[in-house]
């Protein structure tokens, strides 16, 4: 019987080549994002071969805003916001106003209207949280004081984006209603203070009946022991809420999913609600990008190459500098200012929600959303190369700099003589205990801030990152260690880890755990002197126990 492979067709043509595409993409030290973008606009109408069900892949990019959106508030930290405050509140909504200025001057150079300028502008001037965590990883900034500062600036403007998308469509409404007879400021003001009183009502339940309900919801489910329901109730929340709020309560999906991320934050079960959903997040991300790149006509680039130009300037020149002046008048030194300059040149996914939502509100025309992306794709493809250019400013030299002293890097790193652990999960960190109290000096990493925030804690230095990258496997001085713990439960990864451990000093003792035969040998391959077969050794200790009972009967 015949079927319909449209969906199929799309997910998979969509996704092998944002692979290719997303790798392609690192390889080169670019964010992945590109090859997303690039990859929408090679299944796209406006390119020759193969075109992809545009109006299929909006829904699916739709769903991509919520898990987006839910993203941003799962990981929404009051308490984060608050350290920063002094530089971050309210002092980053100055260059955004100064940069939807300048994109609304760029608009009106091109014959459009003030409002279109100004929600063009406000395309053009929030910045990408998501490349940004990317560019403070790749540089190791992300623990250091000015890159928890750029954090909290950049969740000031996603807030400010949150409350732009709430307010949009009340606007557009009254902006269209109006056109030929001139704006009803009566009206706007009574549509606004309804989507108002709406926010506040939606508000109002999530706050009191969700903060109760959700946790107590994940505890019970996290009690059958199913990953499964588990998973799937943190999805169910998160689309749920999204799906409630736009139905009725007239507030946007990506608001409503923002909730629900920050309800999932206040459980502490939060950090798995994060792990369980990452994979299908991600998916549905990419989802996302790949519409986005197939709304974008490249052609734009040889057909209006000077606008295309301009919003690059504004992009990358108008606000950062804007940015560094403010905080240089704070008061504060070049690090922290040229940190948040180069954090904010560029833009990425706030930038295409709200055009998306502006073009079908009819607050801007097509060509807008082109120069909006083709402005995207250049300042993320540049980023990388303006950080590389500020860490040179910054230090005089292109080495990039490890933790600075006072910025929460915790105790001091050891140099020599010193094990290092691998992870400061459950496994890791009970092995630190033990290995602490005989004395042993210990060096923790571990890709996830709550668990290296757990470390220093302890009292145990931690580096952040991922000991497979050379830069971070530099910081753990691997020549003059004694001992490597590698208690990671990704037997690949930590493969990849311990050749290059080995590699960085022959002598140094490696033990690893694994969970089957299979990955037992791969990590021997690589390079360990020694593994630990979990389940064997759990099934070794209850047997051990069982053996003494019955010999002490």
């Amino acid at each position: 019987m015949p079927h319909e492979t449209s969906l199929l067709t799309l997910l998979a043509a969509g996704l092998v080549l944002a692979f290719a595409l997303g790798t392609l993409a690192h390889r080169f030290k670019l964010s992945p994002l590109v090859g997303y973008l690039v990859a929408g606009v090679l299944v796209g109408p406006f390119t020759p071969g193969y075109e992809a069900d545009t109006d299929l892949a909006s829904q699916l990019g739709e769903i991509g805003v919520v898990l987006l959106m839910f993203g941003v508030g799962l990981h929404f930290s009051v308490a984060d916001l608050k350290a920063v405050r002094k530089v971050a509140l309210p002092w980053a909504l100055l260059p955004i106003a100064f940069g939807s200025a300048l994109g609304a001057l760029v608009g009106r150079w091109l014959g459009w209207s003030w409002g279109t300028g100004v929600v063009f502008g406000l395309c053009l001037s929030v910045a990408s949280t998501v490349v940004l965590l990317r560019a403070l990883e790749d540089n190791r900034l992300l623990d250091t004081r000015r890159g928890k500062t750029a954090i909290g600036w950049l969740i000031v403007e996603d807030l400010v984006m949150v409350l732009v998308l709430v307010l949009l469509p009340p606007i557009g409404r009254a902006l269209s209603a109006d056109a030929s007879a001139g704006l009803d400021l009566r009206a706007l003001g009574e549509a606004l203070g309804l989507t108002v009183l709406k926010l506040a009502l939606f508000t109002g339940v999530i706050v009191v009946v969700g903060r109760r309900f959700v946790p107590w919801v994940l505890r019970k489910v996290a009690g059958t022991g199913s990953r499964e329901l588990f998973t799937l109730a943190v999805l169910a929340i998160a689309l749920g809420v999204a799906y409630v709020s736009s139905q009725w309560f007239g507030v946007s999906i990506a608001l409503g999913a923002f909730f629900a991320g920050m309800l999932l934050n206040e459980s502490e079960l939060s950090h798995k609600a994060a792990a369980d959903s990452l994979p299908m997040r991600d998916a549905f991300a990419v989802l996302f990008f790949v519409s986005v790149g197939m709304l974008f006509d490249p052609s734009i680039l040889l057909r209006q190459p000077l606008p295309v130009l301009a919003c690059v300037v504004v992009i990358m020149v108008g606000k950062p500098l804007a940015a560094w002046a403010l905080v240089r008048a704070l008061g504060h030194g070049n690090r922290i200012a040229s940190t948040i300059a180069a954090s904010v040149s560029q833009i990425g996914e706030f930038s295409f929600i709200l055009a998306g939502l502006a073009v079908a509100l009819k607050l801007m025309p097509g060509d807008a959303r082109d120069l909006v992306l083709a402005g995207a794709l250049i300042s993320i493809v540049a980023n990388p190369l303006v950080f590389a250019a500020v860490l040179r400013w910054q230090s005089g030299e292109v080495v990039v700099p490890a933790p600075e002293a006072g910025d929460g890097a915790g105790p001091a790193l050891p140099t020599h003589g010193h094990g290092i652990l691998v992870g400061y999960g459950r496994v890791g960190s009970q092995l630190a205990e033990l290995l602490r109290a005989r004395g042993m000096p210990l060096l923790a990493i571990d890709a996830d801030a709550d668990l290296v925030a757990k470390a220093r804690a302890d009292g145990i230095p931690a580096v952040r990152g991922n000991a497979a990258a050379a830069n971070v496997l530099a910081e753990l001085s691997p020549a003059t260690a004694t001992h490597a713990l590698v208690a990671i439960p990704n037997a690949f990864e930590a493969g990849e880890i311990i050749a290059r451990l080995r590699a960085a000093n022959p002598a140094i003792s490696i033990l690893a755990r694994a969970h089957s035969e299979a990955e037992l040998w791969n990590l021997l391959d690589a390079g360990a002197d020694a593994g630990v077969l979990a389940e064997r050794e759990l099934a070794y200790s209850m047997a051990e126990m069982v053996i003494a009972q019955d010999a002490g009967a």
